[in-house]
């Protein structure tokens, strides 16, 4: 309905799995201008004259309800000249901090008005990390009994702004939430950070991986939140994200031209075939390489431009689908690099994301680069897998939870499933892709075998879900 990136797969099966599992779940977001109406169902009003608390007025909403792939959502709608969601992009804009600090107390008021009263509250990244805030400051006597888990998952992204949003939200004192006990920022002096106020005022806090929770409190991948994460260690710890295997699943999907499975892989190559036309490329005996994701620094983009090249030098194939960032630079080398190639029978890439595409390269490509900087998570390397595509990913975050290199990791050989580099150079990442390649073409009933491990791996939501029922259970009889 409405997605950016990992988080929306993250929200959708999770709550998926809450449910399958007996538990009522809701979800609520923004309604967005850019929502894909074609997948809600019923979308109806559900609620009138919200009227939301604002500076020193306030702001009416209307909320409604629909059913996405079957989740039970609603969508907040403001009625403000300040225009907050009916924009061209999800985020990226310089009132950011004021229009999901808006969210978060419309979310609010919206339990309070209703009469809900879920049990838990489950809230993810900066844009919700006011939540808790709100929550305990200001609707404590109202929302006695709710308690909050939050995920983050990308520190990067912390949410800093000034005093504005104290004032907004009618939650002034600002001396007492500039305290660096609370919201207050340790790095930058008289600014909020609202992701370290979601740290503080939830009952516990997850991020998406155990080893990205060890890299945020000891590491630098906290940016900053080191130190308020060892304060806070004690409901602090990494949970695996999962992946709806309803959605990406070779064997149900409904985007790929042929279906298949780990027992009739030959079938994979059918969409190999079909991802080749789509994009006028070459058919010929060749491996095909393919990247997904943000044309963002943290997905290591020098990275993915010295793979293009280090695959055709190897005779392979390249196929790119990048969604573009804020990042001129980033996103003008690759327009750049786009024209350079446009007439490569070898090459081809898409600057725009379009989720069905995604499922016709997960399915059609023979591996996937991922050398991020930093990668709480990781992902598209589960997805790809599912599909038979061995990743060749960055030992860093989640991915290290997740793929075990074929030649180097202390594992038994049945699970290893990938390739993994260490340093974020284009040495590191040409001995990888490499050492894949040199497989591919070789050996390439070994590679096979690689592709099958991959798939056999099990990164579903049963075993996450069940870690955050735990926390769930552990937080409300606190």
């Amino acid at each position: 309905m409405a997605k950016a990136g990992g988080l929306g797969d993250v929200v959708s099966g999770l709550s998926h799995e809450l449910e399958i599992r007996g538990h009522h779940v809701e979800i609520v977001l923004p309604k967005y201008a850019g929502m894909r109406y074609e997948d809600v169902w019923d979308l109806q009003r559900s609620y009138d004259d919200l009227w939301v608390p604002w500076y020193g007025g306030a702001v009416a909403c209307t909320v409604w309800f629909g059913h996405v792939h079957g989740r039970k959502c609603f969508f907040i709608e403001p009625h403000s000249g300040d225009n907050f969601f009916e924009r061209e992009r999800m985020y990226g804009y310089d009132d950011d901090a004021l229009r999901f600090a808006f969210f978060s107390k419309a979310a609010l008021e919206f339990l309070l008005k209703s009469g809900k009263r879920p049990e838990v509250v489950h809230c993810h990244d900066w844009h919700t990390g006011l939540v808790p805030v709100l929550l305990y400051e200001q609707y404590g006597q109202e929302l006695a009994d709710q308690r909050v888990c939050y995920t983050i998952h990308n520190f990067r992204h912390q949410g800093l702004t000034g005093p504005e949003v104290l004032w907004a939200t009618q939650l002034g004192r600002l001396e007492h939430f500039l305290d660096r006990d609370r919201l207050g920022d340790d790095a930058h002096y008289r600014t909020l950070n609202l992701m370290k106020g979601g740290v503080v005022y939830s009952n516990f806090v997850t991020t998406v991986s155990d080893n990205h929770a060890l890299e945020a409190r000891h590491g630098d991948s906290g940016f900053g939140l080191g130190h308020t994460l060892w304060t806070h260690h004690g409901k602090f710890g990494g949970v695996l994200n999962g992946v709806d295997y309803d959605v990406w699943n070779p064997e149900v999907d409904p985007y790929i031209p042929t279906r298949y499975s780990a027992w009739d892989l030959e079938r994979k190559y059918a969409n190999k075939e079909a991802l080749r036309e789509r994009f006028w490329l070459c058919k010929t005996w060749s491996p095909l390489v393919a990247y997904v994701g943000r044309l963002d620094e943290q997905k290591g983009m020098d990275l993915v431009h010295h793979a293009l090249f280090r695959t055709l030098a190897a005779g392979g194939q390249f196929v790119l689908m990048g969604q573009e960032q804020k990042h001129d630079g980033i996103n003008g080398h690759f327009h750049h690099l786009k024209r350079h190639l446009n007439d490569n029978p070898n090459c081809h890439l898409e600057l725009a994301y379009e989720e069905e595409l995604a499922h016709l390269i997960f399915a059609g490509a023979d591996l996937l680069v991922v050398p991020s900087l930093f990668e709480p998570c990781g992902l598209v390397p589960m997805i790809a897998m599912r599909y038979g595509t061995a990743p060749v990913v960055r030992a860093t975050g989640g991915m290290r939870d997740t793929v075990f290199d074929r030649d180097h990791a202390p594992h038994d050989p049945a699970q290893r499933n990938g390739y993994m580099f260490h340093q974020a150079d284009n040495q590191g990442i040409e001995s990888a892709l490499q050492r894949a390649l040199g497989l591919w073409f070789d050996y390439p009933g070994d590679f096979r075998s690689l592709m099958v491990n991959a798939m056999r791996a099990d990164y579903s939501w049963a075993g996450p879900g069940h870690h955050y029922l735990n926390i769930y259970d552990h937080i409300r009889h606190k």
